[in-house]
């Protein structure tokens, strides 16, 4: 796994790096295939409500983060929900680009089961919030100079 994983980082970053940089400077060429009409309604529908620039902004943004190996489970946490999205879209609307879906869907795995350890505690069933306690000590240490 030392040299799994940050091949699987490296490809992971890359892929989100070159497709949301595609999104904003165009440079891959465009498929021959004609979408469906459902798959182009999406992709129009998340244009228009200006969602798909926020989604390739956070993809680009992890891309880096995976790239520089900085915030390395953060930027997992953050495309798993896109990775889900394109397995679904490719798996519903566009079976044509489902090879680079699960090639997408399988490192992201190989990489979550890498830093399981630290995807751990945010898998707990129970957990008391440290803010609560924050403000405890916040109060206890106030105290003396309140009675002042």
């Amino acid at each position: 796994m030392k040299l799994i994983t940050p091949i699987a980082r490296i490809l992971l970053g890359l892929t989100f790096l070159v497709f949301s940089l595609n999104y904003f400077v165009p440079f891959l060429p465009q498929p021959s295939a004609v979408p469906p009409p459902a798959a182009l309604q999406l992709v129009a529908g998340l244009t228009a409500a200006r969602l798909m620039t926020l989604m390739k902004v956070v993809e680009l943004g992890a891309a880096v983060a995976l790239l520089t190996n900085r915030g390395v489970t953060l930027a997992l946490a953050l495309l798993a929900p896109f990775i889900v999205g394109i397995v679904a879209f490719h798996a519903a609307l566009m079976p044509l680009g489902m090879p680079v879906a699960l090639f997408v869907l399988v490192l992201e795995l190989v990489l979550a089961w890498s830093y399981r350890s630290a995807f751990a505690p945010m898998l707990r069933l129970r957990v008391a919030a440290d803010a609560l306690r924050a403000c405890v000590r916040c109060q206890v240490a106030r105290q003396p100079f309140a009675q002042q």
